[in-house]
C-alpha cells in the first residue's frame, strides 16, 4: 500500500479532472510521469480504471469505485489538516489529569488556574482518584499525567518533582484538655493540682477531689467544644501517647498517605488504640477542627487553621519525613498539550 500512496493521488487528480495534462498540472508532474503512473495502479491492482479516448479518460466501473473510497479519504485528511492548523492558531488542544482530592484542591488549582487564562481553549479534564487509581488510568491511557505522592513506579514511569509536602498531626486545645482529664494518672497525694490553682496544699487537693470526682466516665467518647482556649498548664502527655490514646483519625488504608503513616508508626513503635478512617484529608481538617479527635494531614493544608488557632499541632518525639508531590506521566501519553502545562509548572517533562 505505501507504494501505491502517490498512485493513487495521482490517480484521484485525474480521475477528479477527467485529464491527464490537466491533472500533470495541478502535481507539477510531466504527461508521461502521470500516464505511467496510472498504468502501474493498473497492474497493481490488477484492474482497468480509466478508459481512454481522444477527448481524455473516464472511469471504468472499478474505477469509479476506487474514486468514490479515495474521495473520502483525501475529504478526510484535508478536514485534519485545516483542523491541525485551527488548533495551532487557538492553541486548541486537550489535558488529562489524575489526582487526589486533596492535591486537586490545594496543589493542582493554583496553577491550572493560570494555564487556563493563557489557553483558554484547551478542554480541561479531571480525574479525582486515589494514587494507585491514577496509575492505573495513566497505564489505560485515560489520563496524560497524574499528580501524585511520590512512591515506587514500574518501568516506564517518569515522576517529575512539583515540591515538598509534611505531614503532621492537628487537634483543639480543648481536645487535648478532655484527653488529659481521661487518661491522666490520678494526682500525686502531694496536693499539686491539674489546674495549677494556687492554692495550699490541703485546700488544693480538696478542690481537685470535687472536681474528679464531678467528671463523668470520658472513656470511649469523643468530646466536642464550641471554643478553644488554651489551657494553662502542659499537656503531660508525650507525643507518642497522645497517638496511641486520642481518637485518631487518618485516611483509609488504601491511601498512599495511610501507608507512609502506617510505616512511620512501625518504625516508631507507636500503636493506636482507636482509629477512625476518613477517605478525605479535609474532612480530617474540618473534623480535626471541632475538635473530634486528632488528625494527620499535610501541614501545608492546614496552615491556615494552624495560624487562626482553630488547631494546634502535636508535638513528636521523630519528625516524619517530607514527602514530594510531583507529575507522574510515561514516554506515550506526553502530548504537546501537556508539556505546555509541564512548563508553566516549571516541570520538563
Amino acid at each position: 500500500m505505501e507504494q501505491n500512496l502517490n498512485y493513487y493521488k495521482i490517480f484521484y487528480e485525474v480521475a477528479k479532472s477527467g485529464n491527464i495534462s490537466k491533472a500533470a498540472a495541478s502535481l507539477y508532474i510531466s504527461q508521461p510521469a502521470v500516464s505511467k503512473s496510472i498504468s502501474r495502479l493498473e497492474q497493481s491492482l490488477n484492474h482497468t480504471l480509466f478508459l481512454r479516448s481522444k477527448k481524455g479518460v473516464r472511469l471504468t466501473e472499478e474505477g469509479n469505485t476506487l474514486y468514490q473510497y479515495l474521495r473520502q479519504a483525501f475529504d478526510s485528511i484535508d478536514t485534519a489538516e485545516r483542523t491541525l492548523k485551527h488548533m495551532g492558531q487557538f492553541g486548541i488542544g486537550q489535558l488529562r489529569i489524575g489526582v487526589s482530592t486533596s492535591l486537586c484542591k490545594h496543589v493542582l488549582l493554583s496553577y491550572l488556574q493560570y494555564f487556563i487564562r493563557e489557553n483558554p481553549h484547551v478542554k480541561v479534564s479531571i480525574e479525582c482518584n486515589s494514587t494507585f487509581e491514577t496509575i492505573q488510568l495513566l497505564k489505560q491511557d485515560k489520563i496524560d499525567i497524574g499528580l501524585i505522592c511520590d512512591t515506587p513506579l514500574d518501568k516506564g514511569y517518569h515522576f517529575v518533582p512539583l515540591r515538598s509536602i509534611h505531614d503532621t498531626f492537628v487537634t483543639t486545645q480543648t481536645y487535648l484538655d478532655n484527653l488529659l482529664l481521661r487518661e491522666s494518672d490520678p494526682p500525686a497525694p502531694t496536693g499539686e493540682s491539674l489546674w495549677n490553682s494556687g492554692h495550699g496544699d490541703h485546700e488544693s487537693a480538696a478542690v481537685e477531689q470535687d472536681i474528679l470526682t464531678s467528671i463523668p466516665n470520658f472513656s470511649g467518647l469523643l468530646m466536642f467544644s464550641d471554643n478553644n482556649e488554651p489551657c494553662t498548664n502542659p499537656v503531660p502527655l508525650s507525643g507518642k501517647e497522645i497517638l496511641e490514646k486520642s481518637n485518631l483519625m487518618l485516611l483509609d488504608k488504601e491511601n498512599i498517605s495511610r501507608i507512609f503513616i502506617d510505616d512511620y508508626f512501625a518504625r516508631h513503635n507507636i500503636h493506636p488504640r482507636q482509629v477512625l478512617e476518613i477517605n478525605n484529608m479535609d474532612l480530617l481538617i474540618d473534623f480535626a477542627a471541632i475538635g473530634m479527635g486528632v488528625a494527620c494531614v499535610v501541614r501545608e493544608f492546614v496552615l491556615s487553621y494552624i495560624d487562626s488557632g482553630q488547631v494546634i499541632e502535636i508535638p513528636l518525639e521523630h519528625n516524619i519525613p517530607e514527602r514530594t508531590v510531583g507529575f507522574l506521566y510515561t514516554d506515550q501519553n506526553l502530548n504537546s498539550t501537556a508539556k505546555k502545562f509541564f512548563q508553566l509548572c516549571g516541570c520538563t517533562g
